[in-house]
């Protein structure tokens, strides 16, 4: 049964996808590299994915697919999950120009419409992960996952959770809030969508709990010069003195 979190935040992608890809399509629709979170980090310097050629890989919170269509350049076998058929709506125009076309699928990542093992890889950059509870959507990623298959997703810090302001961003320098007892935050009264963190060793006992083995966590640091459409999330200078993103690399463990 779909939660009431769930629900709100549909309503708010619903709402606010247009405008949502308006602003951000300079960076967003970019073909010419496979990069990650709100700086454009290259995966060719990080190697998050690593080879996908050949790889049979869900993307969670695909969006308009900008990010599956880069990965799917590399050979993998691409399905995207988004919860929201605006998102979803906005993604044909972009294959028509990349010529680069796969499977999209509405649904709800806490409830994958997939069979059990159906990937070898699960991946996000932000995306759904931020948007449902990972306690709900973890296990699920665990499930249709290939024993040793990967998952590998971009997601907020604990280190921006805490220090961003209520409605007003860009995050600070001072500590706002309970590292251990916000897992779930309401940002702004007029948007009743949720969001959601977890500190550190919580990440880490969920992961054991689904048997995901850790590989990596690579925490994002933007260069100098680095620039993004996405204004509110945190200064250049600021992202180079804290993680403000960071990718977790688990790994299913064998049968």
């Amino acid at each position: 049964m779909t939660r009431d979190d769930v629900r709100a935040n549909l309503a708010s992608w619903e709402a606010d996808s247009a405008d949502y890809q308006r602003r951000n399509a300079t960076q967003l629709n970019r073909w010419d590299r496979l990069a990650w979170g709100i700086w454009d980090i290259p995966e060719d310097e990080i190697r998050a994915l690593g080879d996908v050629e050949g790889r049979d890989a869900l993307e969670l919170g695909c969006g308009a697919g900008q990010f599956g269509i880069r990965v799917a350049m590399r050979g993998a076998r691409v399905v995207g999950v988004d919860f929201s058929a605006n998102q979803l709506a906005a993604a044909a125009p972009l294959m028509a120009e990349t010529r680069v076309d796969f499977p999209l699928v509405r649904g709800n990542v806490e409830e994958l419409p997939f069979a059990d093992a159906s990937f070898d890889l699960v991946f996000c950059d932000h995306g759904a992960v931020g948007f449902t509870d990972p306690r709900a959507t973890v296990p699920e990623v665990a499930r249709v996952l290939r024993p040793e298959g990967l998952f590998v997703f971009n997601s907020t810090t604990p280190f921006i959770w805490i220090t961003w302001p209520m409605v007003d961003g860009p995050p600070g320098r001072e500590l706002l809030r309970s590292y251990f007892d916000t897992p779930r935050i309401v940002w702004d009264p007029s948007d009743p969508g949720a969001e959601y963190q977890l500190p550190y060793g919580e990440w880490i006992r969920l992961f054991r709990a689904n048997r995901l083995a850790i590989e990596d966590l690579i925490e994002l640091r933007p260069p100098p010069d680095a620039v993004s459409t996405f204004e509110d999330y945190a200064t250049v200078e600021w992202a180079r003195d804290f993680p403000g993103e960071h990718i977790w690399k688990v790994r299913k463990e064998p049968s």
